[in-house]
């Protein structure tokens, strides 16, 4: 049965085992299992002993050579569990090949793997071969013992009625064995094949396949004519190890004479190749204090040539081992496998932590006279075992360490371990086994050193403990190998002193709780709140003193602690929240150092009615008719319940007048109302005296006065703008002339904001090189003093400008320029102004030059047409008079009035008649 067919059916049976080995079978996946050839053949003798050796077969597992079957369906063969072929019994072999199968399988995967083995008789001769061929035998012949011309002829066919057929059992044409490694000469002749038609007709040979018409190329050869086979070059049964030809036999014209026959060269392997290790070095570890028989390691060799001979057949033998220490024979090899194992007992990684050994792969079954050997060295590390527990260096340790102290490490213990360094096996753990039942210490293992840091987790007291005596044992993490016991010396005493320190005093009862009065006189002795000293070996004074005390209310004497008031005690004070009073105070001994202790002192201040209550709201107003509104008015005490209300609210009997126009009408034990009796009260502010009386014991009564303004009021019961003024007590006379003065006042602001914004808007139209109101042009409105005409006046004539000189405003930097400086560059086109001047054209012609300006970017911040209302003699543009008026005689300037302010002085100077 093939694998093949074979295969299906297991992975259907045995899907569910398949599954749970899916991490095993993906790595068989990338194993290839088989045997090394598809078919062996061995040359044999005759006769056979039972229990002799014919040949290996050699399996590669995927999983474990050890877990490979060999079967064969004869039962005169059988495989031994290394692959090889034996014979059952003693046999007498004819003279003809064996064939039979082997087959191997895998136990974990009940797969299997079938070859054919062929055992061919050595002795043969000639002529016996050829009776044997005449009689239809089968024919096992060594062509290594065949002379050169032996013939090797077709197979008969016989004629029957129904024409040529084969016969039932053909000729077996035996192997041909070509030894490697041949010196020749060559070509060299193998076998001579002929068919017996070569009697009759001429026939041509010729051979195919592998290693003649197939690469490699021409490995062999034969002559078409005489049927002689040779082979043309030296074999290499490591490059390939068989050859499988078939020879051919035709006519003069191609046809075919005989069927094709089968040629097997086989390739006889010489001992040409060593043994190879597949490392150089194998490292393998074993436990120190192993037990002989021990498993070590593997070391593997192969060798190129036929495993199934000799010369493939390897084995191991150790050279040498260093050191050689306790034994020179610490380790043996398996001979055929190469498993080293342990031979002797005393591996002690702490005498020896490493052996090496060299192994020697010899073939030929390890004969060292005719073998070819190679050498590998194995490293064998002897791991280590906790097999030496820790011992301390000492028996006893003595540490200090001073009282309220922890997380300080007071004593260090040291260990010897000869296991290997940080390793489970030498790392050390500490217990305290007796002498600290309140868990003030622990031994933590330092990581580096392997020491015990004796650590204080909870603070020591001197004053109750002085000392500590301590026992400690120590153990590793990993628990001691089989019989090994613990050391005496893993148990040490550790003595612990205790140093005495300066302790602060402390109140017993901190945060101490008094409940008293509030109101208690000053100088009134409230408790004694004393601290303890916990040194009760040192003789020491405690001295106290106040820490805090907001309302300094508190004085404590500084011997005894004594607390004594010093002012009166107000419950309603600011300092005091949810009635309780905190004061804190220190307590201080006269140690070296001196230390200190803080105590807080609460004081629950119990309440007495001792404040008044009050009435709200202190002002209101209220119409001038009753029955239209009421006064609510509400009591509030400082004090607490029962201090507080219910309240009694009443008015008092002096003035009379207060019980005559008001009435007073409680609505709960904190609320009432105040309210008119009277049917007419008249407008203005009335002061209402009401008396306010607590529930305390003894209760206490307090006069609020609220100021109530009567006032008219609408439909709607609000006081009216008007009643309210009247109410605050002016008449009618007064509130018009109050309204009257405000009217006033708001005409006179809007008259001053409209001239403002007029006068900004005519600095805005004309503005000069100089403030307005420095402006010397203005001098043409006074009119208190008359001059000597222009020449009296002293003026700066360099600042009027000419058209016609403007290089120097040219040639200054762009940005240096006046404001009244007519622009450099394109001027605006202003339109030109007629001869006859037309009332009509002259603010025709003011418009248009003023709407150009507006609209010219290049305009300087002043308009240039109002810097000439200068004309003096010097001025080079001649006087204003000459020019000439188209008409001669008076000119009706009346409709300058029209044109504002301005304009109507113009006409005043020009219209005004002629000059007495």
């Amino acid at each position: 049965m093939t694998r093949g067919s074979v295969l299906p059916l297991l992975l259907l049976g045995l899907s569910g085992a398949l599954r749970a080995h899916h991490e095993d079978l993906t790595v068989r996946e990338a194993c290839k299992a088989g045997f090394s050839e598809e078919g062996y053949t061995a040359l044999i003798s005759p006769n056979v002993v039972e229990g002799e050796k014919l040949l290996k077969v050699k399996f590669s597992s995927c999983v474990d050579t050890k877990g490979t079957q060999y079967e064969t369906n004869s039962l005169d063969f059988k495989v031994r569990a290394d692959g090889t072929v034996f014979a059952t019994r003693e046999l007498k072999i004819p003279s003809e090949q064996v064939a039979f199968t082997v087959t191997a399988r895998e136990r974990q995967s009940a797969e299997q793997w079938d070859a054919m083995v062929r055992l061919l008789v050595a002795q043969t001769s000639s002529s016996s071969a050829h009776s044997e061929h005449k009689k239809g035998k089968t024919v096992a012949l060594d062509p290594s013992q065949l002379p050169k011309d032996t013939l090797l002829p077709w197979p008969q066919q016989h004629q029957s009625s129904g024409g040529l057929r084969r016969q039932k059992r053909d000729w077996v044409i035996p192997p041909i064995n070509v030894p490697e490694n041949s010196r020749g000469p060559f070509p060299q002749q193998l076998v001579r094949i002929r068919s017996d038609k070569d009697n009759d007709i001429p026939i041509r040979y010729s051979i195919t396949g592998v290693g003649a018409d197939q690469p490699p190329m021409e490995v062999f050869n034969i002559d078409s004519m005489s049927g002689r086979m040779y082979v043309t070059r030296p074999m290499d049964r490591e490059e390939r190890a068989s050859y499988h030809l078939r020879a051919h036999a035709v006519d003069m014209n191609g046809n075919k004479v005989e069927n094709p026959i089968d040629l097997y060269i086989y390739v006889i392997d010489m001992n040409d190749n060593r043994p190879e290790f597949i490392n150089q070095v194998y490292n393998g570890s074993v436990d120190e204090g192993s037990k002989p028989g021990t498993y070590v390691m593997t070391v593997t060799a192969n060798d190129a040539d036929d495993s199934t001979t000799a010369n493939g057949m390897v084995r191991y033998r150790i050279v040498t081992q260093t050191p050689q220490s306790p034994s020179q024979n610490m380790f043996t090899i398996n001979s055929e496998t190469g498993d080293i194992v342990t031979v002797a007992a005393g591996l002690d990684r702490e005498k020896v932590q490493q052996y090496t050994v060299i192994v020697q792969a010899t073939d030929m079954e390890g004969n060292l006279n005719y073998g070819l050997s190679n050498t590998a060295t194995a490293i064998i590390t002897v791991t280590d075992v906790n097999d030496n527990p820790p011992e301390f260096t000492t028996s006893t340790f003595a540490g200090e360490v001073p009282e309220n102290r922890i997380e300080t490490v007071v004593a260090n213990l040291t260990v010897m371990d000869r296991d290997q360094p940080h390793s489970p096996n030498w790392n050390a753990v500490y217990r305290i086994i007796s002498g600290d039942p309140s868990g003030h210490f622990s031994v933590r293992t330092d990581p580096v050193t392997n020491e015990g840091m004796v650590t204080v987790v909870k603070a020591v007291d001197y004053e109750l403990n002085r000392a500590f005596m301590l026992t400690v044992m120590v153990s590793n993490q990993a628990p001691l190998a089989s019989g090994i016991q613990m050391s005496f010396q893993s148990t040490a005493g550790v003595t612990i002193s205790v140093t005495d320190v300066n302790e602060a005093p402390y109140f017993p009862s901190n945060h101490k709780l008094i409940r008293l009065e509030e109101g208690v006189p000053a100088g009134t002795a409230l408790t004694t709140f004393s601290a303890v000293d916990p040194d009760r070996f040192m003789q020491q004074a405690v001295r106290y003193s106040k820490l805090s005390d907001p309302a300094n209310w508190l004085h404590i004497n500084t011997s005894n602690g004594q607390i004594t008031t010093a002012a009166v005690l107000d419950r309603e004070s600011l300092y005091t929240k949810n009635n309780v009073y905190e004061a804190t105070f220190l307590a201080a001994d006269n140690g070296i150092p001196p230390a200190s202790g803080t105590g807080t002192l609460q004081l629950y201040l119990i309440d007495i009615n001792d404040n008044a209550p009050q009435l709200l709201p202190k002002e209101a107003q209220i119409c001038e008719r009753p029955g239209l509104n009421a006064i609510n008015i509400t009591a509030a005490d400082a004090d607490m319940d029962p201090n507080i209300g219910p309240y009694v609210f009443e008015l008092p009997f002096i003035p009379t007048t207060v019980r005559k126009n008001w009435t007073i009408t409680r609505l709960n034990g904190d609320y009432a109302q105040l309210s008119l009796r009277i049917l007419y009260l008249e407008a203005g502010v009335y002061d209402v005296p009401i008396i306010v009386t607590d529930s305390g014991n003894p209760p206490l009564s307090n006069t609020s006065v609220i100021k109530v303004k009567v006032c008219p009021c609408d439909e709607n019961g609000d006081c009216t703008t008007v009643g309210a003024v009247a109410a605050a007590g002016l008449g009618t006379g007064a509130i018009v002339a109050i309204l009257i003065c405000i009217v006033i006042l708001l005409t006179m602001v809007l008259l001053f904001v409209v001239w403002m914004k007029r006068r900004e808007k005519e600095r805005h139209t004309k503005q000069l090189l100089i403030d307005p109101e420095d402006d010397v042009r203005d001098n043409i409105l006074k009119y208190d003093e008359e001059g000597g005409g222009e020449e009296d006046q002293d003026y700066d004539l360099s600042q009027l400008q000419q058209p016609e000189a403007m290089e120097h405003v040219l040639s200054k930097a762009p940005g240096v320029r006046r404001v009244d400086e007519r622009p450099v560059g394109a001027e605006p086109q202003y339109p030109v102004r007629p001869v006859v001047p037309h009332p009509g054209d002259i603010g025709d012609f003011i418009n248009e030059g003023l709407r150009a300006a507006d609209n010219d970017p290049t305009a300087p911040p002043y308009d240039s047409l109002l810097v000439f209302d200068y004309e003096g003699s010097g001025s080079t543009a001649g006087s204003v008079s000459s020019l000439n008026s188209s008409s001669s005689g008076d000119q009706d300037y009346d409709y300058l009035n029209d044109w504002g302010p301005r304009f109507k002085k113009l006409a005043d100077m020009y219209g005004g008649g002629e000059e007495d």
